[in-house]
């Protein structure tokens, strides 16, 4: 639109409040300082300013662009143009492009390799981390730390070669809380990457937002309390231009947004669960948020949800400012998966000491508690590894090695296999297939009916969930960054 004159005020036109703007001079920037971009719902504020500077250009036309404001295309989080840069290595989160464990439909990884055999490359990964890794086009990306926690870093490798491009330090540390955990690592949670960022985080100790390319920091937050007590677990994810995330810990509980541009607080929501007790360790919680879309059956209207699994609970809540929607309680503590969502029912696993799997009807508002679960499992369900649809079924593997099949509807067992092994990582659905690693180096291959397909085995074994990229598989070992594929 058109502004000539000077000296007047010059109103956001309907429709346009939100969006932000440029302006122009016969089609040459104009400075305007403080006053260069801003929303145009803001723009009578500055009505002396913007004149005063129009004013030295008297007899010219002013040109107001309006921009609009930025595609989320998939999941919320990604632009189709984005996506279609990426290629076929397209794993930007925890448990991979939907946040469910399923690879892209192309995908076909191998189904047999050993240390001799299908091995594309190997590189090792400095430090100790459980973190999964990430991939974007030509590049794989994780975290990690040195054993006791005072260095934190983030790598990126060549995807293809495995190659180290950079590796640099994030957060240098003094001292350590007060931590009571063998088996975490001081890099867990996973980061997320958009076209031009790599997400970390490392709990209370800081996030922050790297340049993909190079590991400079954007931007870093140090300042948000929480004693994780065991280790911090929960991965980041990206809805819209925010980066939100759960720090449950033993004094302080809360989810929090941050603005993925500058890392400053757009919300934050403080628990609002009856845990039971004072004990902190039963109020900590490592789980990864969900975002779901629910459409109303009868008016057909939908609704974003961001499904936040924590300790005695699972709450949902509007993404985009953190208000309560609906919530559930349960028995257990320290939930450590991330949510799962069939368009009906969202599935969760309860946590520790004995897990249960719950399927929860959507659709309702408040404590629905005693009206909208569906139903519930408590045989075999596992506590870390996060379910996986597959096809009618629900599939589970517990910590201690059992795969079980589930109708999702109904939650009656439909077949179960003994695997053997501690099972941490999360399984993934790749080619038709479910790939479980265990914490040894084994990885079970099965097909959707129970069959056993193979079974392989690496010299170390996995507390991180695999990541495809193309027809290939991604491990993070306890030592090492393994590709496997076919090597004929």
């Amino acid at each position: 639109m058109f502004l000539a004159g000077f000296g007047r005020k010059y109103r956001a036109l309907p429709g346009l409040q939100g969006m932000e703007y440029t302006v122009e001079l016969d089609h040459r920037p104009l400075s305007l300082t403080k006053a260069q971009r801003m929303p145009l719902s803001r723009l009578t504020a500055f009505p002396i300013r913007i004149a005063t500077t129009i004013a030295s250009f008297f007899g010219m036309v002013c040109v107001l662009h309006a921009q609009s404001p930025a595609r989320y295309d998939v999941g919320w989080a990604w632009s189709n143009d984005e996506v279609a840069n990426a290629g076929d290595v397209f794993w930007p989160q925890f448990r991979g492009p939907t946040g469910n464990g399923h690879a892209a439909s192309k995908s076909n990884p191998v189904t047999q390799w050993n240390e001799k055999e299908n091995i594309l490359w190997r590189t090792e990964i400095p430090g100790r981390g459980w973190s999964s890794p990430v991939a974007w086009s030509d590049s794989i990306w994780l975290t990690t730390a040195s054993e006791d926690g005072l260095s934190m870093s983030a790598m990126a490798l060549d995807r293809s070669t495995g190659a180290i491009r950079w590796s640099k330090e994030v957060f240098s540390n003094a001292e350590m809380q007060p931590d009571f955990h063998v088996f975490n690592s001081y890099a867990s949670p996973t980061p997320t990457l958009d076209g031009q960022h790599l997400y970390v985080s490392f709990g209370a100790y800081g996030t922050a937002a790297l340049k993909r390319d190079t590991g400079e920091v954007v931007w870093q937050r140090r300042d948000l309390l929480c004693n994780h007590y065991r280790g911090a677990g929960a991965s980041p994810i990206l809805f819209k231009d925010l980066l939100i995330f759960h720090m449950d810990g033993f004094d302080f509980q809360y989810i929090i947004a941050l603005d993925k541009r500058t890392g400053k607080t757009v919300w934050k929501a403080d628990r609002d669960v009856e845990y039971g007790t004072d004990n902190g360790d039963y109020k900590k919680a490592f789980g990864t948020p969900q975002v779901i879309e629910v459409v109303d059956a009868a008016s057909q209207t939908k609704q974003l949800q961001l499904i936040s699994t924590t300790s005695k609970a699972v709450l949902a809540y509007d993404p985009n400012n953190g208000t309560v929607l609906w919530r559930v309680r349960y028995e257990e503590f320290s939930s450590a998966t991330r949510p799962l969502f069939d368009g009906q029912r969202v599935f969760l696993n309860t946590g520790f000491s004995k897990g249960k799997l719950l399927a929860i009807n959507t659709g309702g508002a408040g404590d629905i508690t005693a009206t909208h679960v569906a139903w519930e499992a408590a045989k075999a369900i596992g506590s870390k590894p996060s379910p996986i649809l597959v096809g009618e079924n629900i599939c589970v593997v517990d910590d201690r090695g059992v795969l079980t099949a589930m109708e999702k509807t109904t939650g009656n067992v439909v077949w179960q296999a003994r695997l053997g092994g501690d099972f941490s990582a999360s399984p993934i659905l790749a080619g038709g297939k479910i790939y479980c690693v265990d914490e040894k180096g084994k990885t079970h291959v099965y097909s959707p009916d129970g069959k056993e397909i193979a079974v392989n085995e690496l010299e170390t074994g996995c507390l991180a969930s695999p990541a495809v990229v193309g027809n290939d598989l991604i491990l993070r070992t306890r030592t090492s960054l393994v590709c496997i594929g076919d090597k004929k």
